[in-house]
């Protein structure tokens, strides 16, 4: 716990100071960028004088100092009507209590018992006036507001503020913070706990797979600065820059490029080249220098090798067949002759284009001769075939196989992304879902299914029937039919998670439901109940920690079940936009494809791979918690 804390308040705190001095931390960005790039994540357009801090804070606590006086004298008020204590968790409302507090300052019972009603009476009142006032008085706060330059945000300070990012920057802080405290405070571990680490640790296929499986969240947490098309580090003219950090792109001009390309986008993987030929700088690029999308790839090629006067291409023995180009420049894809090979011997159409891009060639050979040409553009046809456009590459148009000698591992997609960064991207994305998914839906889970089982009665009636409702509802179908629905411009991850979530709370109900049921009878609820104990300390502080073996064991099978919905989503079309990585897509893409069998093999390698390492931890750990294991009972 006490590491979970640490890591929690690390996230919260770089997610925070990322955000104020504008430095984009490995994963801690994540949280104000999906703020920003979902429009109901922020607060879009804003009143052009700013956002008056003041008079919104100040009218919030007016009014809710007064709902919480109004509450309180209400309790009062019922306590003194039934003259009979009233428990609101540690709170007890004692009607006595007041008027003997009353009568120890000398005065006489019967006026401490009429004083302690018309105090209750004033609590009331002043409640009341705190909260209309609270109503009445925004048009002067707001004012005021307005009127100081430091008690509001200006328009350009507030603009499309990220409200989500720093209210999930401050949960994880506070829930990071309350584990790493509770680690200290909390007395010695539960001699149970411990000999269930222990039976885990014991089963090595699971323990092992844990290990995998964190050691695969610790890269995928590691984001651009192991993946990425921006460079870690640049060294130019003796100033060091560090572009992955920074929540802008760096222009051309920046790095002294002077032409038509001054204002764009530095491309990184070029400019690396450069300094490397020139010796002006230098650049750290990440160990995979490609984006998951967004990054399409100019069309890649190996090198031919000539031999014995036929054409192979490097590493292979049969003659060449296929296309095969000569480039202007080979990093932005812009070929100057394209030649088409057979059994090593350029045989068929030739075309050439100038440094512009327009045609301006074609030719005919068959078997190395040449039948017919034709050139059209000013200048020498002989100057145009001499330029110097480098070696006779074999062109690969995506999606391309495997090429390690350019980067590409795993080769491209059919949009040109590179395979291997795609599936870190999908990797990443698989995570970050669990990471939201799975507390909100244990949360509800675990709230109703204690709710059912406690209170049981109709309460308990009425929510099974519409669990059933749900859980007969063709689960997939439903989820395509509302994912269909919603508009591009709103659809991403916290959208699909919405929806996932609607249906996803239900399957650990019946379990909490039978394990409330089973111990609100016993003898320590009972005593909790005679302390004074209310309904949320009983099921949260007692019952809950009873059914830690059953959460502990739901939750790899339910990250598993997670992923597979994603994948299949995506698959049919139904899942998150083009701009995120996915491996249902990344699968149908190789299905579409079948002459490019390198998308399916991966994409299957590591949807398998994850699944059955969280399987293997599930299964661990379900025969870990087993409470048959330390019973005395065969």
């Amino acid at each position: 716990m006490r590491i979970v804390g640490i890591l929690l308040i690390l996230l919260g705190s770089l997610a925070a100071i990322g955000e104020v001095f504008d430095i984009a931390f490995p994963t801690a960005r994540w949280f104000f960028n999906t703020s920003r790039d979902v429009s109901w994540l922020n607060t879009g357009k804003v009143d052009p004088q700013g956002l008056p801090w003041f008079g919104w804070l100040s009218s919030a606590f007016i009014s809710i100092i007064g709902v919480v006086a109004i509450y309180m004298g209400c309790l009062m008020a019922l306590s003194i009507f039934r003259n009979q204590p009233f428990h609101i968790g540690r709170w007890t409302t004692n009607p006595e209590s007041l008027t003997s507090s009353l009568e120890k300052k000398d005065l006489s019972p019967k006026t401490a018992f009429w004083l302690s009603r018309i105090l209750t009476l004033v609590a009331m009142t002043l409640g009341f006036t705190l909260f209309i006032s609270g109503i009445f008085l925004n048009h002067w706060l707001f004012h005021l507001s307005y009127g100081a330059s430091w008690l509001h945000f200006d328009q350009e300070t507030v603009s499309k503020l990220p409200w989500f990012g720093w209210m999930t920057s401050c949960i994880i802080f506070l829930l990071g913070l309350h584990f790493t405290i509770r680690s200290f405070t909390r007395g010695p571990r539960n001699p149970i706990t411990i000999r269930r680490v222990r039976r885990f640790c014991e089963i090595k296929r699971g323990y092992y797979s844990l290990i995998i499986l964190c050691t695969l969240i610790g890269l995928a947490s590691l984001d651009q600065v192991l993946v990425g098309k921006r460079a870690l580090a640049v060294k130019h003219n003796g100033e060091w820059k560090f572009p992955a950090f920074l929540p802008t792109d760096l222009k051309n001009e920046n790095f002294g490029i002077n032409d038509e390309s001054a204002k764009a986008p530095a491309n990184y993987r070029k400019l690396k080249k450069q300094f490397e030929e020139s010796g002006q700088g230098t650049v750290i690029m990440p160990l995979i220098p490609f984006d998951p999308t967004g990054d399409t790839l100019p069309t890649r090629s190996r090198p031919l090798i000539q031999r014995d006067g036929l054409y192979y291409e490097a590493g292979e023995r049969k003659p060449f067949f296929g296309l095969a180009a000569r480039f202007h420049d080979i990093d932005d894809g812009r070929i100057h002759m394209r030649y088409t090979f057979r059994n090593g011997k350029i045989s068929g159409p030739v075309d050439g284009w100038d440094d512009e891009g327009a045609p301006v060639y074609n030719a005919d050979y068959r078997t190395g001769q040449l039948l017919k040409e034709t050139f059209m553009a000013a200048g020498s046809q002989s100057d145009f075939l001499n330029l110097a456009t480098g070696e006779l590459r074999a062109l690969k148009y995506h999606p391309a196989p495997p090429i390690p000698e350019a980067g590409n591992w795993l080769g491209t997609t059919s949009q040109g992304f590179d395979v291997l960064a795609y599936l870190y991207g999908g990797l990443q994305v698989n995570f970050k879902a669990a990471i939201i998914y799975l507390p909100i839906i244990y949360f509800i889970g675990m709230t109703v299914g204690l709710l059912m089982g406690y209170f049981g009665s109709w309460f308990d009636l009425m929510v099974q029937r519409l669990i059933e409702i749900f859980s007969n509802m063709p689960y997939l179908f439903v989820i395509i039919i509302l994912s269909s629905m919603v508009p591009e411009q709103l659809k991403g991850l916290p959208i699909i998670l919405t929806i996932l979530i609607l249906f996803g709370w239900m399957s650990m109900t019946y379990l909490m439901r039978t394990a409330a049921y089973r111990d609100k009878e016993r003898d320590y609820i009972a005593a909790a109940r005679v302390i004074g104990a209310g309904t949320p300390r009983i099921l949260f502080r007692h019952l809950l920690p009873n059914t830690v073996a059953i959460i502990v064991t739901l939750v790899p099978f339910t990250m598993s079940t997670l992923i597979s919905a994603l994948t299949s989503l995506d698959y049919l079309g139904f899942g998150l936009p083009p701009e995120y990585a996915t491996w249902g897509r990344l699968l149908n893409d190789g299905l579409s494809n079948l002459s490019a069998p390198w998308l399916v093999t991966s994409t299957f390698t590591v949807l398998v791979g994850l699944l059955v390492l969280i399987t293997f931890i599930g299964e661990a750990v379900r025969e870990a918690f087993d409470p048959k294991k330390f019973t005395y009972y065969r």
